[in-house]
C-alpha cells in the first residue's frame, strides 16, 4: 500500500492532502488508503501527535476502546500492533506513542514532517476568480523546517490541523487584555506538568491566578490543589467571568463522561478546602506589572491582589490565515462549517444531543476542501474524537464517489449533565439558569462516550 514520493506527486494522479499528523488527520489517511486514494500528510511538528505530545501529561477523559479508529486499526493489524487494555485510561503521551506514532510509521512516506502548511488556494486562481475555478486542481504552499519553500499539487484539501495553536487570550472581548502581550513571561495558555521540576518550581509557594470556567481549568485547578498541599504558600486564583451555580464544577456524578464529572468534584473541593479561591463576574480587561507579579484588572474596575503567575484557559480557536484564498462557507459567531454551527451552537445546544454530521455538513462552496476535528467546530467546546473519526470516514467516502456510505453518518454523543457556555448564559446573574447550555467552556479534547473509571484529569 506504500506508494514512493514521486507517485504520490505526479500532476496525474495528485493525492488527497490532509493537514496534521493527529488522531483525526491520521484517520483520515487510513481511510482513504482504504478506499485506494493516495493521501499524504503534512505535519508541522517532528512526529505524529505534535499538538497531543504537548499535553502529553494530561490523561484523557475515555478509555483506549473509544479513542482508536477502525480503519486505523485495520491498517496496523498486519503490523502485530494490539490495542491497549480497552478499559484503560490513557495519557497524552500515551496516545502519541502507542498508537499515533505506529499509525504514521505504517502509512510511511505518506507522511512528511517538519511541513508548514502556509497557504492553499485553486491552481492559478485566487479566490476572487470564476473562470474555470471547480476543474483546477489545489496548490497547496508549505515550508519545510529548514525553510524550503515548495508547493504540491492536491486532488482535495481534509484540514485536521486542530485548534492548538491559537490558544484565546484573558481578555473578556476575546482580544488581549491590555498589557497581557508584554507579561507573556509570567502567563502561561497551557495547564502546567508539576511533575517537570522547573514546571513545578514555577507554581510551587505562587499565587496563581487560573482564568477560565471549563474541564482544564478544573485540572489547573486539582494540580495546584495538590501542589499547594506539599508546598507552603501554593493558592490559585480562580477567575470566572460568570458566578457560581449549580452546574459551575460540570455534571458531577451525572457526568456520562465519569472522569471529566470527578475533575469538577476535585476542582470543588479544591475551593472548599481552601486551597483555591473563586472569584466571580471578572471580565478581564487588563493586566498590570507590579514589580515581579501582576495584577488583574476587570471591566468594572475591580482589582485583584497581586499574582505570581496566571494560566489562561479559555478555550481554542481555529488558524484560518492559510485558506485565505479558498471560500469557505463559516457561521460569523463560531467559525465552524455553516452547516454545523448550528447543530454544536453553545449557546443554545446540549453536548448531547449533536446531530450526526458527515460530508454534507461539512461542505463548502469550494468543492474540496474539508475543516475536520477540532478545526471543523471552530471555537465551540467539547469536539469528541468519535465525531472526527466519522467525519473522516463520511468525507472519504465522498471523495471515493460512494455517496451512499457518506451519508450513513451515525453519531451518539452522551448526556454530560453539564451547562454553561456564552451568550446569555456568561452573565453572572444568569449562572443558574444555564441549563440550556453547553458543556461549559472549552477544554483541550474530550474523547469518547464515557466509562466507569475516574482519572485525575485531562481530555
Amino acid at each position: 500500500m506504500t506508494a514512493s514520493a514521486n507517485t504520490v506527486l505526479t500532476a496525474d494522479h495528485p493525492p488527497v492532502v490532509v493537514i496534521g499528523a493527529g488522531p483525526i488527520g491520521l484517520a483520515a489517511a487510513a481511510h482513504l488508503v482504504e478506499r485506494g486514494i493516495e493521501p499524504l500528510v503534512l505535519e508541522a511538528g517532528p512526529a505524529a501527535g505534535s499538538a497531543v505530545r504537548d499535553w502529553s501529561h494530561v490523561r484523557l477523559f475515555s478509555p483506549w476502546g473509544e479513542i482508536t479508529d477502525p480503519a486505523a486499526e485495520k491498517l496496523l493489524a498486519p503490523t502485530g500492533w494490539v490495542r491497549p487494555d480497552a478499559s484503560a485510561y490513557p495519557t497524552g503521551g500515551d496516545w502519541a506513542e502507542k498508537y499515533l506514532q505506529p499509525l504514521a510509521d505504517v502509512l510511511g512516506d505518506k507522511v512528511r514532517y517538519g511541513t508548514t502548511v502556509t497557504g492553499v488556494a485553486r491552481a492559478g486562481r485566487d479566490r476572487i476568480v470564476d473562470a474555470g475555478r471547480d476543474e483546477q486542481p489545489f496548490t497547496v504552499h508549505v515550508r519545510s523546517a529548514d525553510g524550503h519553500e515548495e508547493r504540491i499539487t492536491a486532488h482535495a484539501v481534509i484540514d485536521a490541523s486542530g485548534t492548538w495553536s491559537v490558544p484565546s487570550p484573558m481578555g473578556a472581548d476575546g482580544l488581549p487584555a491590555l498589557g497581557e502581550k508584554s507579561a507573556t513571561a509570567r502567563i502561561s495558555y497551557r495547564l502546567p506538568d508539576l511533575k517537570d521540576p522547573a514546571v513545578r518550581a514555577r507554581y510551587a509557594g505562587k499565587r496563581t491566578a487560573v482564568i477560565g470556567s471549563g474541564a482544564s481549568a478544573f485540572t489547573a485547578l486539582a494540580l495546584l490543589a495538590d501542589l499547594a498541599k506539599e508546598e507552603d504558600g501554593t493558592h490559585a486564583v480562580w477567575i470566572l467571568r460568570r458566578g457560581i451555580g449549580a452546574h459551575t464544577y460540570g455534571g458531577g456524578e451525572a457526568d456520562q463522561l465519569p472522569a471529566r464529572g470527578a475533575l469538577g468534584l476535585r476542582a470543588k473541593e479544591a475551593v472548599e478546602a481552601g486551597h483555591a479561591s473563586a472569584v466571580t463576574g471578572f471580565r478581564t480587561q487588563a493586566v498590570e506589572e507590579d514589580g515581579d507579579q501582576l495584577v488583574l484588572i476587570a471591566e468594572d474596575g475591580r482589582r485583584l491582589e497581586p499574582v505570581d503567575e496566571v494560566i489562561v484557559l479559555t478555550g481554542l480557536r481555529p488558524d484560518l490565515s492559510f485558506l485565505s484564498e479558498v471560500r469557505l462557507g463559516l457561521d460569523e459567531r463560531l467559525q465552524a462549517p455553516t452547516a454545523l454551527a448550528p447543530l454544536i451552537d453553545p449557546n443554545i445546544h446540549s453536548c448531547g444531543t449533536v446531530y450526526p454530521h458527515g460530508v454534507n455538513e461539512l461542505s463548502h462552496p469550494e468543492q474540496g476542501v474539508y475543516l475536520v476535528g477540532m478545526k471543523s467546530y471552530g471555537r465551540a467546546p467539547t469536539f469528541l474524537a468519535m465525531t472526527g473519526y466519522e467525519q473522516v470516514r463520511s468525507i472519504t467516502a465522498a471523495l471515493a464517489g460512494d455517496q451512499e456510505a457518506a451519508e450513513r453518518v451515525e453519531l451518539t454523543l452522551p448526556e454530560t449533565g453539564v451547562c454553561g457556555g456564552a451568550g446569555l448564559f456568561d452573565e453572572p446573574e444568569n449562572a443558574e439558569q444555564s441549563g440550556a447550555g453547553c458543556c461549559a467552556a472549552p477544554t483541550t479534547l474530550q474523547i469518547g462516550i464515557g466509562a466507569p473509571a475516574a482519572t485525575s484529569g485531562g481530555c
